[in-house]
C-alpha cells in the first residue's frame, strides 16, 4: 500500500468533505429519478394479477392497464400468474425488478393471505410501495329461489330451525367471500356449511344447480343471474346499497353493525421503485379512474370506483390486515 503522503485531513474537514459527497450524492440521485421518471415509461409495463383471467381483479386490471398505457402514452400488458390464493402472483412481483415495470394488481387477498396461510412470499407492510386503491365491490349473500327463503332473518330463523341442513358455495378457502360467510354465522350465531370452489363461476354455477342453497361472491359475476331472477340476492355486505340492486338491503341496514366485506382492488409496485415513478403512477391511476366513462365502465362490471392515492391505500391495508386476522381466528380457521 502506498505511503500516506502529507498531513491526515482533520475529523472536521473529513465530516464537512463527507457532508459535502453525501450531499451530492443526494442531489444526483434526486435529479437522476427526476429525469427517469420523465422518460417513463420506455418499454411495455406489466401488471400482474395473481387470479385467473376473466375474474374481478383481471377486469379491473385489464380496463385500468388499457387506460393508464394511453395517459402514459405507453403501452401496459396484463400477466396472469395465479395459485396458492394469490400468493405466487403476489410473491412473484414483491421480488421483481424495483423500476416501475413490473406491478400488481390484487385483490382483498394481499391483506387476508397473512393471517390465512402459515408462510407467504411477501410483507404487506414492507414488500410494496402503495400505488392506488381502484375500487371495490360487495360480497352478495345469495339463495337459490326454490328454497322459498327472502330475507336474510328468514335464513337465520331456517338455519336455527335445522342445524347444518344448509350449504354455501364460495370463490375458494379465505376468500373475501369466504370470510363474509363466516362473519355471518358469527354474528347470527348458525351453522351453515362453507363448500369452496375455483371461482366465483364454479360457484355461482353451484348455486344455480342445486348442489348447494346458497353462495357467497363478489357481486360482478352474479349480477347477470340477479337480474334475471335465477338467483335471489338476500344482501350485500357494502356499506351501502348497490346502485343497481336497490331493492338488496345491506347487513348494516338489516341491524349487523360494522358488517362490512367487501372485496377491493388494489395497485401496488416493489418497495423500492423509485418514488418519482410510484408518484406519476398514482396521479395518472387516479386521473383515469375519475373518468365519467370509466366510472360507468367499471360500475356495469360491479364495481364503485374509489380512486384513492398511495395514503388512501396505505391505509387501508393498515386497517384491513388485522380485520380479518380477528375474523379468521374468531371462525376458528387454522393458517395452512
Amino acid at each position: 500500500m502506498a505511503a500516506q503522503k502529507g498531513p491526515l485531513p482533520s475529523r472536521r474537514h473529513f465530516l464537512q468533505t463527507a457532508g459535502l459527497a453525501t450531499g451530492a450524492a443526494v442531489a444526483s440521485a434526486v435529479g437522476a429519478g427526476r429525469a427517469l421518471a420523465a422518460g417513463y415509461p420506455e418499454r411495455p409495463i406489466r401488471i400482474i394479477v395473481p387470479f385467473a383471467p376473466a375474474g374481478p381483479t383481471d377486469i379491473m386490471a385489464r380496463i385500468l392497464g388499457q387506460n393508464l398505457g394511453t395517459a402514459l402514452s405507453g403501452n401496459v400488458i396484463v400477466e396472469n400468474r395465479s395459485g396458492a390464493g394469490g400468493n405466487i402472483g403476489i410473491g412473484y412481483a414483491a421480488h421483481a425488478e424495483a423500476d416501475g415495470y413490473t406491478l400488481l394488481v390484487s385483490s382483498s387477498a394481499y391483506v387476508v393471505n397473512p393471517s390465512l396461510y402459515a408462510t407467504i412470499p411477501y410483507d404487506p407492510f414492507k414488500d410494496f410501495a402503495p400505488i392506488a386503491e381502484l375500487g371495490t365491490s360487495p360480497n352478495a349473500i345469495m339463495i337459490n329461489p326454490k328454497l322459498g327463503i327472502n330475507s336474510i332473518p328468514e335464513l337465520i330463523a331456517h338455519a336455527k330451525a335445522k342445524p347444518d341442513e344448509l350449504n354455501y358455495a364460495s370463490p375458494g378457502a379465505g376468500t373475501t367471500p369466504h370470510l363474509s360467510g363466516e362473519l355471518l354465522k358469527i354474528v347470527a350465531g348458525v351453522e351453515i356449511t362453507h363448500v369452496p370452489f375455483a371461482g366465483a363461476g364454479p360457484a355461482i354455477q353451484a348455486l344455480l344447480g342445486g348442489v348447494t342453497q346458497l353462495a357467497v361472491t363478489a357481486l360482478p359475476p352474479a349480477i347477470p343471474y340477479i337480474d334475471n331472477g335465477s338467483i335471489k340476492a338476500l344482501a350485500v355486505t357494502g356499506s351501502k346499497r348497490w346502485v343497481d340492486l336497490p331493492n338488496v338491503p345491506t347487513m348494516i341496514e338489516l341491524g349487523y353493525k360494522d358488517f362490512i366485506a367487501d372485496t377491493f382492488q388494489a395497485f401496488l409496485a416493489p418497495v423500492k421503485t423509485p418514488p418519482e415513478i410510484v408518484t406519476r403512477l398514482s396521479a395518472k391511476s387516479v386521473e383515469v379512474l375519475r373518468r365519467p366513462d370509466i366510472v360507468e365502465q367499471l360500475r356495469v362490471n360491479g364495481f364503485e370506483v374509489i380512486a384513492n392515492g398511495s395514503d388512501g391505500l396505505r391505509r387501508r391495508i393498515e386497517t384491513e390486515v388485522p380485520k380479518w386476522h380477528d375474523v379468521i381466528a374468531k371462525a376458528g380457521i387454522k393458517p395452512v
